[in-house]
């Protein structure tokens, strides 16, 4: 018998009849004699709509009630599913976060979870309970509760399974794995049977959206294997597990991207050393997240210094910069809204050469200019216009020949 933690997202949860869809995927695994520990997400559309309800009042609510109001919508899927459960003869309890003992730094909207307390969770297993818990949220050493930002159930359901040592933690989403991109833009995308952490991570952090980067960071720290299940379809899904363990080596993985991006571009900056530090400390001090960075020389002796930011802080970053200009000296300032990420990502990338050629070729020839240039050890990424997105990954998902991806069958694990 093992102890699995499950976690349903919103689109998982979205009707009374998927919540009843779930209760009977949670009562088949307790059939097969395992433990379980079910973390849900609001139902989908709940959290944007109490958002809605909170801008409507004012564009800048308080953290502290806006932390609540949005928590609740956890706590409705949590009790709906637990009513199901016990109305289908299964003994089911539900819990908040802060009922459970999830705690939390004291950063409102965008906590980190610094502790799961497990005599609740361990008490309702020991007498046969499925515990069901509301994701997304916690408490600080202050009783206030506090929540982990979007995504933050997948975080919660990784923590709950670390702190009770569980077999695996599954994802439950609306797609039956992670796929080579998204099978929404290209149909004849693959799904990867097995990834690494390492690429996972890449994958999120760029902006391939079926799972929150902070929890592959902390499943990855934890060795706890995640798999990313179909609440709709039946499969095998896909294994998140550590690099060694998969038998056969890829080239490339997948491709991510994301229209959400801008760019902002000063020219003519001060050759002060440690200037350009000061202008991201000031960003960063902002809570403004940083992303590709690019920076040369001019025959001026002035610097031009190029970096990105999610479209939806670009406001804020450029009345910083404003700012700036008035403190540290005239430059001038470009900036472009315009524009999306396209990520390429596989840790067979270590040892291949050629791999940015083939990507920047394939875009070349398709048209595609490209804006920026980031590179690591499993990843490439390029800024283009935000209207070539489809073509972007179409023409490289070609070149590396990634709808040729193994099967489950021929992708095997190291045991």
């Amino acid at each position: 018998m093992a102890l699995i933690v499950q976690k349903f997202g919103g689109s998982s949860l979205g009707t009374l009849d998927r919540i009843q869809h779930v209760a009977s995927k949670v009562m088949a695994t307790r059939a097969q004699g395992h433990d379980v520990v079910v973390v849900v997400s609001a139902m989908f559309g709940e959290t944007d709509r109490l958002i809605r309800l909170a801008n409507a009042i004012t564009h800048l609510p308080d953290p502290r009630e806006y932390d609540v109001l949005i928590s609740t919508g956890e706590q409705v899927s949590m009790s709906l599913l637990s009513i199901a459960l016990n109305a289908k003869n299964c003994d089911a309890r539900s819990f908040t976060g802060p009922q459970i003992g999830i705690q939390t730094d004291d950063v409102h909207t965008k906590a980190r979870i610094q502790e799961v307390k497990t005599d609740v969770l361990q008490r309702e297993l020991k007498q046969g309970r499925v515990v069901i818990v509301a994701g997304f949220q916690g408490v600080n050493e202050a009783g206030e509760v506090t929540t982990l930002g979007r995504g933050g159930s997948d975080t919660t359901a990784v923590a709950i399974a670390i702190a009770l040592k569980a077999d695996e933690c599954q994802i439950y989403t609306d797609v039956d794995g992670v796929y080579t991109t998204d099978p929404h833009l290209l149909s004849d995308a693959m799904m990867i049977p097995h990834i690494s952490f390492e690429e996972m991570l890449e994958m999120a952090s760029m902006g391939a959206k079926v799972l929150q980067m902070r929890s592959v960071e902390l499943a990855s720290r934890h060795n706890m294997p995640i798999r990313v299940l179909s609440t709709f379809i039946d499969g095998p899904g896909t294994l998140v597990t550590f690099e060694e363990k998969i038998m056969q080596r890829r080239l490339v993985t997948g491709i991510a991207f994301s229209r959400e991006e801008a760019i902002i571009s000063l020219s003519g900056i001060s050759r002060r050393i440690g200037l350009e530090g000061l202008i991201l400390d000031r960003i960063s001090q902002e809570a403004v997240e940083i992303d590709m960075i690019a920076q040369n020389a001019t025959a001026q002796d002035t610097v031009d210094f190029t970096f990105t930011v999610p479209r939806r802080e670009y406001a804020k970053a450029i009345k910083i910069i404003e700012g700036l200009n008035k403190d540290l000296g005239s430059f001038a300032i470009k900036t472009n809204d315009k524009v999306a990420k396209v990520s390429l990502v596989g840790v067979g990338m270590k040892s291949h050469a050629g791999v940015a050629s083939t990507m920047f070729k394939a875009l070349g020839e398709t048209g595609i200019g490209i804006q920026m240039v980031t590179t690591s050890e499993i990843k490439i990424s390029v800024i283009v216009d935000e209207t070539l997105v489809e073509q972007a990954v179409k023409a490289v998902h070609q070149a590396f020949e990634l709808h040729k991806i193994p099967s489950p069958k021929q992708e095997q694990l190291v045991e």
